[in-house]
Parts: structure tokens; sequence; C-alpha cells
């Protein structure tokens, strides 16, 4: 094919870089057991009653799912608190990124969105030919103030992870208050809280009253991180009808599975399982925090449920090294913070395992 058929801007996307799938890791280096730390995933794993309800779901696979997930619409409206017609579901919340991008950008719009933060805001703006704008974090943190002084009349979309991943770090209530008071009236806010489960701070923002108030903000969710079910692609934005109204026009039919609503459902009837998951990333996070303290090791304290250390050099040998034991993670070079890895935090033995692997490796 003609490298001329193909838009300029699909080429200066780079492809999403996942964590290494264990699989892989063993039969690269000849492993019969791996322990993955890389990609925030729930080491607990999905509710027994969410395992059992997709298994249900499977005897009527050869039926299209309903496409307005009205059941799950219905469950989530009362768990949240807010009428179902402010809801629409996705394939994930990568998906709805997507069709974010489609209904609101026309190109030479803008987009801003923190640096670094979660990749797919890049994509949804150059998708569609908008100018993407990202602003530095400001102690890890999402820059509010300088995220406004580059709004102007071209700006359409503003993304903030709140959690921001992959630093686990957020933007406070007056913050948000503040950055909100002060937004001109065409701009589109959507935060991203797909780590908001975790959350244990008091000056977490409640940006569903700015729903309710009727400005122009999206909030997204997911089952994919504290309920578990990353494998099965289930996340939701909650907006003004009419935003949902208008991002469902581009929504694909059928585009969330039964078997993932099935799953979600029963998920979200169960709560303690859900808080089980919550205390033991707080577990895990908290000894990353002593263990990191031991050894001398700088870090970012996260309200996600994973953890950025600074090794003070090159991370990439140090990946490596830690691949050859077995353990996953992530270095901070896709985020641009080449002498850090981001650590998922995962069941106590997981944890452990992983500091015997990087003290051995430091030592090294």
């Amino acid at each position: 094919m003609s490298a001329p058929l193909i838009r300029p801007n699909v080429l200066e996307l780079e492809p999403y870089s996942p964590g290494k799938p264990i699989e892989e890791v063993k039969r690269e280096f000849g492993l019969t057991d791996v322990v993955k730390l890389a990609s925030n995933e729930n080491p607990l794993g999905p509710s027994p009653r969410a395992i059992e309800a997709a298994a249900r779901a499977m005897q009527t696979a050869n039926l299209y799912p309903d496409g307005n997930c009205y059941e799950l619409r219905q469950a989530v409206a009362k768990h949240v608190g807010v009428a179902p017609e402010y809801f629409l579901f996705g394939n994930g919340s990568d998906e709805l990124i997507h069709y974010i991008g489609l209904t609101f950008l026309m190109p030479g719009d803008e987009v801003i969105t923190g640096y670094p933060s979660f990749v797919r805001y890049d994509a949804a703006a150059k998708l569609n030919d908008a100018v993407l704008h990202l602003v530095p974090l400001r102690e890890h943190r999402f820059d509010l103030p300088a995220i406004l002084k580059q709004v102007n009349a071209r700006t359409k979309l503003i993304f903030i992870a709140n959690p921001n991943n992959p630093t686990g770090t957020v933007v406070t209530a007056d913050e948000v208050e503040s950055f909100v008071r002060d937004l001109p009236s065409h701009v589109v806010v959507v935060f991203d809280q797909a780590y908001q489960e975790y959350v244990s701070r008091a000056d977490y923002p409640d940006t569903l009253r700015y729903v309710r108030e009727g400005r122009n903000i999206i909030i997204l969710r997911t089952f994919s991180k504290a309920y578990a079910l990353a494998g099965l692609r289930v996340g939701y934005a909650i907006a003004h009808p009419e935003i949902i109204d208008a991002i469902n026009r581009v929504r694909e039919p059928f585009n969330v599975n039964s078997v993932a609503q099935s799953a979600a459902l029963a998920a979200l009837h169960d709560q303690e399982h859900l808080q089980r998951a919550v205390a033991l990333n707080r577990q895990g996070l908290e000894y990353f925090y002593a263990q990191c303290d031991r050894l001398g090791l700088k870090y970012v304290r996260s309200e996600a449920n994973c953890l950025m250390v600074d090794l003070g050099r090159d991370t990439q040998p140090i990946f490596q090294q830690l691949l050859r034991r077995g353990v996953i993670v992530r270095t901070g070079h896709i985020f641009g913070l080449p002498t850090y890895l981001r650590i998922t935090t995962g069941k106590p033995e997981e944890n452990e395992r992983f500091i015997r692997a990087l003290e051995e490796v430091l030592k090294s």
C-alpha cells in the first residue's frame, strides 16, 4: 500500500504499549513462575458473583446484547445517585474517550491534558486533527492553573485524570472548584476517575455536583480496576443528557457484550468484595512506602493502585533484570520519567517478591 493513502495524523500515533504479558516473559526467560505488577490490574480478581453471572450469560451468547445496557444502567444510576439518562456505557473507558473525541473535535480544535498521563487522550486529539497541548505535571500532579492559562477560543476538550495514571496523584476539591469556576462555557472537561474507588483523601472532589448543575463536565469511571473486570472491558460516562445523547450517536451498536454487562452488574452488587480489594490495595501501598523508606528510595504517594518509585538511574536495565527474576513492572520511559518504575500493588506475597528482587538487582 502506498503511504499517501494513510492519513498523516494516523502515522503520528504510537501504538499503545501494554505491560508485558506473563506468558511472554515465561517463554522469553524459560520461567514457570512470573508475577505481574505492571498494568494496574486488581490482584484479588473478580467477585465470585461476577464469575457466576458471566458463566450464566454465556448460555445466551448467541443473542446480541442489550445495546443500551438497560439493567446495568439502572443499577449504576441507583448506586451513583444520578438519573439513568445521565449514563453511557462503553467497551472500557478507552472507547468512550475515542467517542468523546469523535463527538466534539473538528480539525484545528484544541485539546489540553497533563503530561505524563493516560496516552489515549493524546490519541483522541490526533485522530481528529485537533491540536494537542501537554501541560507538564507540577509535583507529579495536574497543574490546573497552568492548564487554565492554555485555554483559548479554540479549546474544546480538557482531559483530567483524577487520580492520575501513572502518578496516582489527585487534584483536590478546592482546586477543581477554582478551575471549573474560571473555565469558559465552550470547553468540555473530562474527569477520568478510573481509580476513584481507591481514593482515601477527604478532599477528593465531588465532580458529580457539576454534572447535576448542568455544566459541560463528563465523568468517566470503569469496572476494570477496583471491580477487577479489566478483561471484560466495561466503562461508563456520566454527563448531562444532552451530552450523553450526542456521544451516543457515534457509539457502535452492541458495543458492550452481554457477558460483560452481566458480570459488571453482579460485581456492582458485591460491595463487600470491592471493599476487600480497596483494603488490599491500601495495605500494598503502605508496605511499599515502608520498604522504599527502608531502602532510601524516593516515591510518589498514591491514591490509585500503583506507585511511582524513583531509582535515581535509568530503569531499563533494572527492568530487564527484574524480568529475569520473574517480576514484571513498568519503566517510566513511556511516561517521560526514565528513572522511575511504576509498580502495581499486588497480593502481599507478590509485593514481597518484588522488593526482594529489587534489592538483589540494586545490590548487583
